[in-house]
């Protein structure tokens, strides 16, 4: 069964974060490579944990690189003798986007984890939304006849975590978290981070059909069909019967807001 989400968990991106960091205070080097360990079921990757690995590579020669084979599978054999359920799944690398020579340390890593998955942890986000990417190395086939060529394909992608994990990361968050602003502040500042990376994703579709139309791209039709999809989905705003039921239900939240503002008032005065 193939992969179709990958759930990667907050030790992963902890455990990333922390890598990036070490190896940035006492090295020049852009990124940083690791093996992501979890378990499979149901076309979901479970990525529940990682390790890092020596790597360098030549930046001007994508060619030029050096993963530590020995210091993989030393770490990776420790590992088994803590949760022997944890199977290698994939790796990861900083990014923050794909490299030239990416599809050949998949192949290495193809040697472990015949499914190898590759996930881009972007240790420091400028844009809003998630800082993962999940690919899957396909064969690409060419319309002209030509051999077939690896390249990835973009697996969906999110951030889960069990119970455990999310009280420790609640516990994190309240080192961070400025105690002095309100739940309501909070909200909004959530709802236009929101829509700010709606907006970034937009703007990046706008860009791909632009592209493709003026030939500069070749039309892919798997994204074609996942556009289609999305716009099908999105609601018909010329059914009167619709806009009426976004009224009403906008109305009776804003009556809500209204009628606890007014009360929050009142309670206010009575306690002067």
């Amino acid at each position: 069964m193939s992969i179709e989400t990958v759930v990667v968990h907050p030790l992963v991106l902890l455990s990333v974060v922390d890598h990036y960091n070490r190896i940035d205070k006492v090295s020049s080097q852009r990124r940083v490579v690791g093996i992501l360990l979890g378990s499979r079921r149901k076309g979901v990757l479970d990525v529940s944990n990682s390790f890092a690995v020596p790597f360098d590579e030549d930046e001007k020669d994508s060619d030029v690189y050096f993963l530590d084979h020995d210091y993989l599978e030393c770490m990776y054999a420790m590992f088994k003798k803590v949760n022997a359920k944890e199977k290698i799944v994939g790796w990861y690398h900083t990014g923050p986007k794909l490299h030239s020579n990416d599809i050949k340390i998949n192949e290495i890593i193809k040697g472990y984890c015949s499914d190898s998955v590759l996930v881009i942890i972007d240790a420091k986000p400028k844009d809003l939304g998630l800082p993962t990417d999940a690919y899957i190395a396909v064969e690409e086939v060419h319309d002209d006849g030509t051999p077939t060529t690896r390249t990835f394909d973009h697996v969906m992608s999110e951030i889960g975590a069990e119970e455990a994990e999310e009280v420790g990361v609640e516990h994190l968050l309240r080192d961070i978290k400025d105690t002095t602003v309100g739940t309501l502040s909070q909200h909004l500042s959530t709802q236009v981070a929101a829509l700010k990376s709606l907006q970034s994703k937009l703007y990046d579709i706008h860009q791909y059909l632009e592209q493709v139309t003026e030939g500069t791209l070749p039309v892919n039709h798997p994204i074609i069909y996942q556009l289609q999809d999305v716009f099908n989905l999105l609601p018909n705003l010329s059914v009167p019967d619709l806009m009426k039921a976004f009224t009403v239900k906008t109305n009776d939240q804003n009556l809500v807001m209204y009628t606890a503002s007014i009360i929050r008032a009142v309670i206010a005065l009575h306690s002067l």
